[in-house]
C-alpha cells in the first residue's frame, strides 16, 4: 500500500503533469489532445498537463474523457481536432485491467478512424503493459507502426522523469531516452513513496 494519502496522490500529478506540459511545450507543438480516463487522479494530472503546455507554448488543447462505451466517439472528435499530439493519460484509482481495456479499445477506434498525429504515454498504463497489449491486435499494431510514439517514465534514484521514443518491432518494444527533466526533491519523495513504497531522504 502507498504511503501516500490521497490528497498526495493528486498533488503528486499536478507537479507531474507539469513537467509533461513542459515537455510538449518544449517539442515546440502547438495542437494537442489530452485523453484521459475519467477519475479525479488521472484529470489532475491531465489538467495539470493542459495547463503548463498552454502556458509555455501559447498552444491549443482539448481535454477528452474516456469512458467504457464511448471510444468511437473519442476517437472521432480527436480526428475532428486535429491535434499534432494525443496524450494518453490512462490509470489513476479506476482498477487497472478495467482501465487497460478502455485503453486497449480507444486505440482500436484511433486506427480504425487512422486519426493522425503522435502519441504519448503515460507512465502508468504502459508499466502494467496497456501497451504491449494493444499491440498484439493487429490493426493496433500496423497503425502504431506508422506513428511516432512517447511515453514518459521515472529514473527513481537519480530523480528524473525521462521523455522516450518508443521504437517497435512487431510486439517488440523499446525505449530511446531523448530528454530528461529533474524533479523537486518534493516530487521525488511522493514519487517514490507513491510508486516504490520507499521515501527519500531530505538532506
Amino acid at each position: 500500500m502507498a504511503k501516500t494519502t490521497f490528497e498526495e496522490e493528486i498533488y503528486l500529478r499536478a507537479l507531474t503533469g507539469r513537467l509533461v506540459g513542459k515537455a510538449l511545450a518544449d517539442l515546440g507543438l502547438n495542437k494537442v489532445a489530452v485523453v484521459a480516463s475519467r477519475n479525479i487522479i488521472c484529470s489532475s494530472i491531465a489538467t495539470a498537463t493542459e495547463a503548463t503546455y498552454i502556458t509555455l507554448s501559447g498552444g491549443v488543447t482539448y481535454h477528452f474523457l474516456a469512458e467504457a462505451g464511448k471510444e468511437a466517439d473519442i476517437a472521432k472528435r480527436v480526428k475532428e481536432f486535429a491535434p499534432q499530439v494525443t496524450v494518453l493519460q490512462f490509470g489513476g484509482e479506476t482498477p487497472i485491467e478495467e482501465t487497460k481495456k478502455i485503453f486497449v479499445e480507444t486505440l482500436r477506434q484511433l486506427a480504425e478512424g487512422d486519426v493522425p498525429g503522435a502519441f504519448v504515454f503515460h507512465v502508468r498504463i504502459f508499466a502494467a503493459g496497456g501497451l504491449a497489449e494493444a499491440l498484439k491486435d493487429e490493426k493496433i499494431r500496423e497503425y502504431l507502426g506508422k506513428k511516432d510514439l512517447f511515453v514518459y517514465t521515472v529514473g527513481f534514484d537519480e530523480g528524473e522523469v525521462y521523455v522516450n521514443k518508443i521504437l517497435l518491432d512487431g510486439e517488440e518494444i523499446k525505449l530511446e531516452k531523448i530528454a530528461e527533466y529533474q524533479v523537486t526533491l518534493e516530487h521525488a519523495d511522493l514519487l517514490n513513496r507513491s510508486l516504490k513504497d520507499r521515501s527519500v531522504i531530505f538532506a
